[in-house]
């Protein structure tokens, strides 16, 4: 391999991550983390929402560390304003909240997962890696709270899980059975992106926004059958 392609591979496989939090110096302390760690690129840090729907749009970063509170709009309310814009950027909230209410709260606005602020460095940058890889940190007690956001509509839920095609309902199962985007695509023997795709379409007929979202769709789904939920 020359070196402008090695160059150029090894740059597709950096993490580019920016941060949304008001405590200057907690700022700081990840801005270092993403600097020294190989894999990772810290590109901006915002102290505001306010700030971070200003810019974030035009960066593009691939995931966003969200506080849930901040001065102003809220990091819940930003991830729901931004989510739309940035289709393809993961959002991570990094809070000191632990109830489920905060927690699902956020999932349900658009974020991929939730991460405690007293997680180690190591457990910060495994979680990036994760989401980044197309991992959801949460739990089945997580999903069905959130299932429990959706208006209890079975005949539109029934008609949403049969607009699916076999390939599709396989993935979204997948998914909420916590696979990576990597294991369903080995699991299918499918290319990664048609993974993507599928789940971009699984997005769009389900009316929905994040993983967390789909799997909560997943899990009413389930029940409306009278089948058990996973448990992974």
């Amino acid at each position: 391999m020359s070196k402008s392609l090695a160059s150029q591979s090894e740059k597709n496989n950096v993490i580019r991550v920016s941060i949304v939090e008001d405590d200057t110096a907690v700022r700081e302390i990840l801005k270092d983390w993403m600097g020294r760690a190989t894999g990772f690129k810290f590109i901006s840090g915002f102290a505001c929402a306010e700030d971070g729907l200003a810019e974030l749009p035009r960066q593009k970063p691939d995931v966003v560390l969200m506080d849930i509170k901040l001065p102003g709009i809220s990091g819940v309310e930003c991830v729901r304003q931004l989510k739309p814009r940035l289709p393809l950027t993961q959002f991570l909230m990094h809070t000191v909240y632990e109830d489920s209410n905060h927690i699902f709260n956020a999932l349900q606005s658009g974020a991929t997962g939730y991460l405690l602020k007293q997680a180690s460095h190591d457990e910060l940058l495994a979680a990036i890696r994760y989401v980044h890889a197309g991992g959801s940190p949460m739990t089945s007690y997580i999903a069905r709270r959130v299932a429990q956001c959706f208006p209890n509509t079975p005949a539109k839920s029934e008609s949403d899980d049969k607009s699916l095609s076999p390939r599709e309902r396989d993935v979204l199962e997948m998914l909420a059975r916590g696979f990576l985007y990597k294991e369903i695509a080995e699991a299918l023997s499918i290319g990664v992106r048609t993974v993507d795709t599928h789940i971009r379409r699984i997005y769009e007929k389900l009316h929905v926004r994040s993983r967390a979202q789909a799997v909560a769709r997943y899990v009413n789904f389930q029940s409306a059958d009278g089948q058990p939920t996973s448990r992974h």
